[in-house]
């Protein structure tokens, strides 16, 4: 019975050390870094990094972690990590479609705005009739017809599915009709008041 009982000991004693060596040995978590490799990579090809730029950047970031925790063997925090990285790519994934759809309307709202401004400032250019400004409403003249075939390809690059390039492209285009609009209509209240 003796023998018995310190077999049993000894069987308790192996199981503790067992547990505590395995506990201390733990593994990467590498399925679950895997999977969320995956998913951003995914992401990434169906351009969260253009439509869902905050929550995309986010995953990136989580996976960066995710790779630190597992450079200090602190695979608990790596796995949670991971898990985190492969939600928000996933939510990345899902949110692309309607934020492109989104960006379309908006841009096709900003082709209509950019050419009301463009023809606000041709009718600016029709009244600056003097010969001194003569050189001003060529060099304006030039701009606009560099942005009237910028909205073309504007326009290409929509129906190409090429949303946030378009989208890009007219908010500069439009920032640019804009500062050339007050330019203009600086110089010509200044040239106003001088008389």
């Amino acid at each position: 019975m003796l023998k018995r009982v310190e077999h049993v000991r000894l069987l308790v004693w192996f199981a503790v050390l067992s547990f505590v060596f395995l506990s201390g040995c733990a593994k990467p978590p590498a399925k679950e870094i895997e999977s969320a490799e995956k998913a951003v990579a995914e992401a990434k090809l169906k351009e969260a990094d253009l439509y869902v730029m905050d929550v995309f950047s986010k995953a990136e970031e989580t996976l960066k972690k995710t790779k630190g925790y597992v450079a200090e063997k602190k695979y608990k925090e790596a796995k949670s990590s991971a898990e985190e990285a492969l939600d928000l790519a996933q939510k990345a994934i899902a949110m692309i479609e309607p934020n492109k759809a989104k960006m379309k309307t908006q841009a096709e709202q900003l082709i209509v705005d950019v050419q009301n401004s463009l023809g606000e400032l041709k009718s600016s250019i029709v009244k600056a009739r003097k010969k001194k400004d003569q050189a001003d409403r060529e060099k304006v003249q030039g701009a606009i017809g560099g942005w009237e075939i910028d909205l073309v390809s504007v326009q290409e690059q929509l129906q190409a599915g090429k949303i946030r390039q378009a989208y890009d492209l007219l908010v500069s285009l439009q920032e640019q009709i804009k500062t050339h609009k007050e330019g203009m209509a600086a110089a010509m209240d200044s040239k106003a008041e001088k008389k």
